[in-house]
């Protein structure tokens, strides 16, 4: 008897989570390792959010909530769509999950059939395609890479769509290249996309964080009928440093939402009532820590891609938002030492074979580029400090030195 469900076989464990778990294992056991895996803000949750869970707490807010969220944190999810955006959603539109990813999966369990296809411009989200294969469905990958901005193109997507389509997932900016789309590249794949009986589902998590006055742009907002097509997933994670708190919504049409209520009350049920009110308070009040926030991911950005052009074999966009780099280490995999230990290890692929050498011998955490669907690249997060970020590129600059020998 095979105790192990059959659909496991397709799917991985999230190599970003394994990996942060093995740097902060080697930092509990003593050693100076340097993270830049995680993918989360190294603030601290905005103090006014925090005193609005204690204030939730104190006033018995501690029972369970209807399954797809209160009814006061659907009302500040409505009002941001509609001030931010210009989008206007209903109540039965809104769904709250526990944290983004949460509200993904039900939006997948509740929309496809097997063999459906999802088209998933590559370097994606770790998760996406996992999530698509555990709903039955089939990722199609679609690549992009450094010479385009790793933006997908029109008549990529185009050529990507078959009869089979279901779903094109579009992420801006992105998790993990940090590349931002313009008003223009928004409405060149919406013009493929309104035609077509076709859903789209925008990840939004990282909006908040977009550099140089870049206007933030998902296909809901370019018309009325793309927006009838589209479901939207937001969250308060990443602009708010709201990561353990798991919050994350979705806005789109009422029978998918539906649906989408009824996984969820079958699973988990509803988010946590406390991080709710927490939600709630990031929504409606003070805005000032997000862009201070910003401001510091903004100097972090400049100080990191700067040190990584200094690298020989290492080419380095600069990201229009989020907070990753993701440096093309291609150069390094011609080095000789690199050539050795490709003979040694006998790895399939690149990336990881260079993100385990990094972390073993030289104490750094970064994620391959594989694991997004892109050997050719590594991921790094400058959410953290200037110091760790000097120390950290140093140190693979050391590792490139060493493998030109």
């Amino acid at each position: 008897m095979k105790l192990v469900a059959k659909r496991l076989d397709v799917v991985e464990p999230s190599p970003t989570l394994a990996i942060t778990a093995k740097a902060n294992q080697l930092k509990a056991s003593g050693l100076d390792v340097v993270g830049f895996g995680a993918g989360e803000p190294d603030f601290d949750t905005p103090t006014h959010i925090k005193e609005a869970a204690k204030k939730a707490m104190e006033q018995g807010k501690t029972k369970y909530t209807p399954v797809s969220g209160t009814v006061s944190l659907k009302d500040a999810i409505i009002k941001k769509f509609e001030s931010e955006n210009g989008l206007k959603y209903e109540k039965n539109q809104i769904i709250v999950g526990t944290g983004g990813k949460q509200v993904l999966y039900n939006f997948f369990m509740a929309t496809l059939n097997p063999g459906d296809e999802v088209i998933i411009p590559a370097p994606y989200w770790v998760s996406y395609a996992d999530i698509v294969r555990l709903a039955e469905g089939t990722p199609v990958i679609v690549p992009t890479d450094i010479s385009s901005g790793f933006k997908i193109t029109a008549d990529q997507l185009e050529k990507a769509i078959t009869p089979k389509t279901k779903v094109f997932i579009f992420n801006s900016p992105s998790n993990p290249t940090g590349a931002a789309y313009t008003r223009s590249d928004v409405e060149a794949l919406v013009k493929v996309l309104e035609p077509k009986d076709i859903l789209t589902v925008s990840d939004d998590i990282y909006e908040k964080i977009i550099y140089d006055g870049l206007e933030f742009v998902n296909p809901a907002m370019i018309s009325d009928k793309m927006k009838e097509k589209t479901f939207v997933i937001n969250g308060v994670s990443k602009a708010y440093s709201m990561t353990g708190w798991r919050i994350g919504y979705g806005a789109g049409n009422a029978e998918i939402v539906k649906n989408m209520d009824t996984m969820q009350g079958q699973s988990t049920s509803n988010a946590s009532s406390i991080s709710q009110a927490a939600a709630e308070a990031a929504l409606t009040g003070d805005q000032t820590p997000v862009a201070e926030m910003l401001k510091a991911f903004d100097k972090r950005r400049k100080l990191i891609v700067g040190l990584l052009r200094e690298i020989p074999g290492v080419e380095c966009r600069m990201p229009e938002g989020a907070f990753y780099a993701f440096p093309y280490i291609t150069g390094v995999y011609e080095l000789p030492g690199f050539k050795r230990l490709l003979a040694e290890k006998k790895e399939t692929s690149l990336s990881k074979l260079f993100c385990d050498v990094l972390l073993d011998k030289y104490n750094v955490a970064a994620v391959p580029g594989i694991a997004f669907g892109d050997d050719k690249a590594i991921r790094l997060s400058y959410a953290l400090g200037d110091k760790d970020i000097e120390k950290g590129v140093a140190r693979i600059k050391q590792m490139v030195e060493d493998l030109q020998k």
